[in-house]
C-alpha cells in the first residue's frame, strides 16, 4: 500500500512538472511585434512593407516557431496588397510563412530587465511550399515588464528563386508596367514575447 501511494505521488509530481513546463512558454505578442520587408522597383525605388498578423511561441526547451499570415500583407496600397496575395504569395494554396529555430531559452529566462545577448542561429523558413535554411544573428532583450524582445541584428535576405516566387514577381511587374522588381528582398524581424504562467 505504501509503495502504491509513493508511486502515485511520484506520478502526480511528474504530471505537474510536465504541465508547468508546457504552460510556461513564451507567447508572441502580435500587437507589439513586426515583420517588415523592402521591395525595390525600377532599380532604385525602395518601399517598406509589413505583415499585420503574426503568431508563435518559444518553448522552455528553446524551440521557437513563428507563423506569418500572408493575407495580412500591408503595402499601404490596397490594390497592391490584393495583387501580392493572389499573384505572388498565392494565399489560396499557401496561407502562411512559417519560421522555426532553436534558441537558448535558459539564457533568455535568466536575463534581468535591460540585459541582452546576441546569438547566431539557423532559421528554417517555409514559404510557398519550399523550406530553406538561413543563418541569422538575433538579439534578445529582457524588457522592464518581464517581456522578451527578439530582433534581427542584420536583415535577412530572402531570394525569390529559393521559394519559386520569381514567376509571381514577374506577374506583378507586368501588371504594374514596371521595368524591374528586385528578386532579393531584405527582411527585418522585431518580436515581443509574453511569458506564460
Amino acid at each position: 500500500m505504501i509503495s502504491f501511494i509513493q508511486k502515485s505521488l511520484i506520478t502526480s509530481a511528474a504530471i505537474l512538472c510536465v504541465s508547468f513546463n508546457a504552460s510556461a512558454d513564451w507567447k508572441l505578442n502580435n500587437d507589439e511585434s513586426s515583420v517588415n520587408f523592402i521591395s525595390t522597383k525600377k532599380s532604385k525605388v525602395s518601399e517598406v512593407h509589413s505583415f499585420k498578423s503574426l503568431g508563435g511561441s518559444i518553448s522552455d526547451a528553446g524551440e521557437a516557431k513563428i507563423n506569418i499570415q500572408l493575407a495580412s500583407v500591408d503595402t499601404n496600397i490596397e490594390i497592391r496588397n490584393e495583387r501580392m496575395k493572389a499573384m505572388l504569395f498565392e494565399i489560396a494554396n499557401f496561407a502562411t510563412a512559417d519560421i522555426s529555430a532553436t534558441v537558448d531559452s535558459t539564457k533568455a529566462a535568466n536575463l534581468k530587465p535591460g540585459e541582452s545577448f546576441t546569438t547566431k542561429t539557423k532559421l528554417n523558413v517555409e514559404l510557398h511550399g519550399k523550406t530553406v535554411s538561413a543563418d541569422a544573428v538575433l538579439r534578445a532583450v529582457k524588457l522592464s515588464d518581464g517581456k522578451l524582445a527578439v530582433s534581427t541584428v542584420k536583415p535577412l535576405i530572402i531570394n525569390a528563386a529559393d521559394f519559386s516566387l520569381v514567376e509571381g514577381i514577374e506577374k506583378l511587374r507586368t501588371v504594374a508596367k514596371l521595368p524591374s522588381i528586385s528578386t532579393a528582398v531584405p527582411v527585418t524581424v522585431d518580436l515581443v514575447f509574453d511569458k506564460q504562467s
